[in-house]
């Protein structure tokens, strides 16, 4: 009796819920119907970015159909609910976003290298990049009459190699070519990915000499952009001169590794990377100085034409300094918000809003969909949406509201502001520069109280006022202006980068966790009722997780040379210390650590020779494991080799073992590495281990048409 009583009472309860839900979404959304449209390009970009995630083509035609079918199941509840419409509209959003990048990833195919070759070819220059800070050239390449090599590759020269060097130009050369490099560990930047959609098939470094054709006709001339990036890198010196090119036309490369990674560990270097501060700065100051000029000429003012023809010249100054800058993705996302933002000014709207930033994303991943999962796009908008957001609560906007005080409350007053608007940014980018940096710096919103008004009122102004006043020849003052306040600049980004504590590194964040953060973050950003704090329930759980998630004990590289293993606390040590920094940065980077390792082979526990090192290590849980790993390709002595493979709980090769190499766990050489890429350990009684993404996905950078590069023509 009792039973049917609470099956009877769970069946009502059930019925009540599941016909009461529908109407409370309802009305919920019919209290959020201003903010829904807010949602259009985050599922569009949601389809986007499972397209990238998952790896079948079985996976993304079984999305789209499911997709489909949320849109029959939104027409069906009725559209003109809102619940049926946004059902509806955010399923099709997905669908079109999905399928779109599908269309696009297929439609600028083009082929790739198949394997390393040396060889000899001519060439025309497409484009150079200087990196005086390095010494060296960045050349995009078309080879002529070669239908064995990619149509669009990128060299790299010495500056002696390649000495005046210019667009246009016929070169013949001889380079080292290989394809686009995959991630070399789990988490690991996907430089081929980024190479298909630039149609890059293939990356070299150039050897020997580079010879040029003599031709008749006029060769074309340097590129504004390089001319004036050269005319700023005479007139301020070092890395302050770098920083003065960047602001100005994008380019880095004289920027030292040492100043740029002070800026990246101090906050400060999104003021590198030419984005909304500058571009705000340079249509702002435009529009300001217009509006006082046109508004001395009465008629012209009386005939209300003040307004829009200041908004013009400030969107054509805007237009020519993103095209100056190269129309990067941060560039093009600045130009196209403050374009939203002249147009509702003069529309008389309200001008910064989310939607304004909703707007600014739909049409930038109508133009390049793949940017979305690079880290540009994410810190942009993650930055603009969190100030818009953060400025529209009631409490801020009382605080900030213009008041009749003293100076010295307003200048209080703006302080604060800046500084609670700067921690709000900082607490929102630093899941995202983890994710895909392992490294964050906590004190960015100290120093960006300094550096962003140093930036915009003096460093920038000053700069333009010398370029202006350098065609004829007074632009010096302003140029020591720029150069002594840069060099304070870079000064304070030592200072905060050394500090102790100024940096927080992770090892590989999981993806479900930064999934969750994000999915909790545009949940909290978008939503106004009550109910976006139940985005504190997505935000916990992601952090739950990541937290969880332990430093590797073993990291080992795609091809197997390098090797991390895990000692005491955060140290780490290397089976090859050697020059390719790259390699060992990029292994720390996945340790989560920012010290500097040891050699294995000065451990205590250690034992090596100069074809082998062997160690024993600690998983988690206090178990041992043996570790082998080669050092060298000299033939050993078989029978002995095979006895440390077996003494051996994991053995680790950059070449191909023999079969009687029987560790008790796990082999890892060349034909091992060549399936599963290269991967993470954490060791204990379960030893868990973490590849790279397959390289046989159905994405179309891995079933490209493969060209062979004849070796040594």
């Amino acid at each position: 009796m009792a039973t049917t009583w609470l099956q009877t009472r769970s069946k009502v309860c059930g019925s009540i819920i599941i016909t009461s839900l529908p109407h409370w979404l309802e009305r919920q959304l019919e209290k959020e119907r201003e903010r829904l449209v807010l949602w259009l390009p985050v599922f569009f970009g949601l389809g986007i970015a499972i397209w990238f995630v998952v790896p079948y083509q079985s996976g993304w035609i079984g999305l789209m159909l499911c997709s489909a079918g949320g849109v029959m199941l939104g027409f069906a509840m009725g559209v003109r609910r809102r619940l049926g419409q946004s059902i509806a509209i955010g399923s099709g959003a997905f669908l079109l976003g999905m399928a779109y990048i599908w269309w696009r990833a297929v439609m600028i195919s083009a082929p790739v290298l198949a394997y390393p070759v040396t060889t000899e070819f001519s060439a025309r220059i497409t484009a150079v990049e200087a990196q005086p800070a390095r010494a060296k050239l960045r050349l995009l390449v078309t080879p002529l009459d070669r239908d064995d090599l990619p149509p669009r590759i990128r060299l790299t020269a010495s500056e002696e190699q390649g000495t005046d060097l210019q667009p246009g130009d016929y070169i013949g050369v001889r380079a080292r070519l290989s394809p686009p490099p995959r991630p070399g560990l789990p988490g690991g930047y996907d430089f081929a990915r980024r190479a298909w959609f630039e149609q890059l098939g293939a990356v070299g470094t150039v050897m020997g000499p580079v010879s040029r054709a003599q031709l008749s006709e006029k060769r074309a001339g340097t590129p504004l952009r390089a001319r004036l990036t050269s005319h700023i890198h005479k007139r301020v010196d070092g890395s302050a001169g770098g920083i003065a090119a960047a602001l100005v036309t994008g380019d880095r490369g004289a920027i030292a590794d040492a100043e740029e990674e002070a800026m990246r560990r101090s906050g400060l270097a999104h003021l590198l990377s030419i984005s909304g501060l500058h571009v705000t700065a340079v249509i702002g100051f435009t529009m300001l100085a217009s509006l006082r000029l046109l508004g001395l000429f009465s008629r012209f003012a009386l005939a209300g034409y003040v307004l829009p023809a200041a908004a013009a010249m400030a969107a054509l100054m805007g237009g020519g300094y993103t095209w100056l800058a190269g129309a990067e993705v941060p560039t093009l996302r600045s130009f196209i918000a403050a374009l939203l933002v002249l147009i509702a000014i003069l529309m008389g709207r309200e001008a910064i809003t989310l939607r304004l930033v909703a707007a600014g994303a739909a049409i930038l991943l109508l133009w390049r969909p793949e940017a979305l999962m690079g880290a540009s796009f994410q810190l942009s908008f993650a930055a603009v949406a969190t100030i818009i957001a953060l400025h529209e609560l009631p409490w801020v906007k009382a605080f900030l509201a213009r008041r009749d005080e003293g100076w010295g409350l307003k200048i209080w007053r703006g302080l604060a502001g800046l500084m609670l608007t700067g921690l709000a940014v900082e607490i929102a980018l630093m899941p995202i520069g983890l994710f895909h940096f392992h490294k964050a710096g906590l004190y960015g919103a100290l120093a960006n109280i300094i550096a962003i008004p140093l930036t915009t009122f003096i460093i920038m102004p000053a700069e333009a006022m010398a370029l202006a006043l350098d065609t004829i020849g007074m632009g010096k003052p302003f140029w020591w202006i720029a150069e002594w306040h840069l060099n304070w600049m870079i000064w304070l980004a030592h200072q905060v980068a050394n500090a102790p504590g100024s940096v927080r590194t992770m090892p590989e964040m999981p993806l479900t966790g930064y999934a969750l953060l994000l999915a909790g973050g545009l949940w909290l950003l978008i939503w106004q009722q009550p109910w976006r704090l139940w985005s504190l329930a997505a935000i916990t759980l992601g952090l739950i997780i990541i937290i969880a998630q332990p430093r590797p004990d073993l990291i080992i590289s795609r091809d197997g040379r390098h090797v991390a293993a895990r000692s005491d606390g955060d140290q780490f040590a290397v089976l090859r210390m050697g020059r390719q920094s790259y390699a060992r940065n990029m292994m720390m980077e996945a340790a989560g650590t920012d010290e500097e390792p040891l050699a294995i082979k000065y451990w205590k526990q250690a034992q090596c020779n100069s074809d082998f090192c062997r160690w024993d290590q600690k998983g988690s849980d206090g178990s041992d494991f043996r570790i082998l790993a080669s050092l060298s390709h000299r033939m050993a002595d078989y029978s002995s080799l095979i006895a440390a493979c077996k003494d051996a709980d994991i053995v680790i090769s950059d070449r191909r073992m023999p079969k009687a190499c029987e560790p008790k766990w796990l082999l890892v050489d060349r034909a091992y590495l060549a399936d599963h890429g290269g991967m993470i350990l954490h060791l204990g009684n379960k030893p868990r281990l973490l590849n790279v993404a397959p390289d046989n996905t159905d994405h179309p950078w891995h079933q490209a048409e493969r060209v062979s590069g004849n070796d040594e023509q």
